[in-house]
């Protein structure tokens, strides 16, 4: 138990529920775009199995490859990692299970989604190193995220649809402009060690009107989803109180005070993917069932 409870703190496992909200919301919404009705029981089931793993092994990658960042960072050096309560052995064991735990679920799902699996593990590896050279690395975080909704989506429908890729793309913009947020308490450490991130590139006020224009983009790319699927007005209110909430977590943070970073990355994005998802879900429902 004590090992468990070690490797769920290595995985941050409370912040599955940013992404595991929008790979669901991809399969609600692909089974409603194509059929009118609801993902199976199956696939919710082997959609969250693949979800558990992808991000299991996500984590652990990102937190071997960074360890000895983490170990100089005072923000992380008391990470599993570099205190020695995980052996790096003991976490590639778990992310070789972790990536043998998606590929079951990916083989359960369809053969389009064992034909992708290799580029999904490539983005996952790649991440982790981006910070090194570029100060993009937020945008394939989201990216890597983005894959969660499109993932879904593909598991219901087999096959790659506008809307899906839609629907990554508002994923992904969202996802990177919280993380240009996170990584403003980063930035004195980042540039003193050779690390690269939008605040470090264009500083701190700078990269959060950059974090804002991306809120923006994902607002916006939500919204469109209305032109292709046949959603209500119960979406529609729910992606307003998801832009209601992103301005609520900008109002959060300034360059000249950090405090309250935590609550506007994990707290206020908890919100914004719960809403998103429950107002759809409730969307489709109302429309399957009326």
């Amino acid at each position: 138990m004590k090992k468990l409870v070690l490797f769920l703190r290595l995985v941050k496992f409370e912040h599955t529920i940013f992404a595991l909200p929008y790979a669901y919301l991809g399969m609600i919404l692909a089974a409603y775009d194509h059929t009118r009705g609801l993902p199976t029981w199956g696939q919710v089931f082997w959609v969250t199995v693949a979800m558990v793993g992808a991000r299991s092994a996500a984590m652990g990658l990102n937190r071997v490859i960074d360890r000895a960042i983490d170990a100089r960072n005072p923000r992380t050096a008391q990470r599993e990692l570099p205190r020695g309560l995980l052996s790096t052995l003991e976490v590639w064991v778990f992310i070789t299970v972790s990536l043998a735990v998606l590929g079951v679920a990916a083989w359960k799902l369809n053969p389009l989604c064992v034909e992708l699996l290799p580029v999904a593990v490539v983005i996952l590896v790649v991440y982790s190193y981006t910070k090194r050279f570029t100060w993009m690395s937020h945008f394939v975080l989201g990216i890597a995220d983005g894959l969660a909704p499109l993932g879904g989506w593909l598991a219901v429908s087999g096959r790659f649809d506008l809307p899906a890729v839609v629907l990554a793309a508002a994923v992904a913009t969202w996802i990177a402009a919280f993380d240009i947020i996170y990584a403003c308490q980063d930035v004195d450490f980042d540039r003193d060690n050779g690390l690269h991130s939008v605040p470090v590139r264009f500083g701190i006020r700078r990269g959060l009107w950059i974090s804002r224009g991306l809120d923006v983009v994902s607002v916006a790319l939500f919204l469109s989803l209305l032109i292709w699927v046949p959603l209500g007005w119960l979406y529609a209110v729910g992606i307003a109180m998801v832009a209601l909430l992103l301005i609520y977590e900008h109002r959060l943070v300034s360059p000249e005070d950090m405090t309250y970073i935590e609550k506007a990355f994990f707290t206020v994005n908890s919100y914004v993917a719960m809403v998103a998802f429950v107002f759809t879900a409730g969307d489709v429902l109302w429309h399957v069932f009326r």
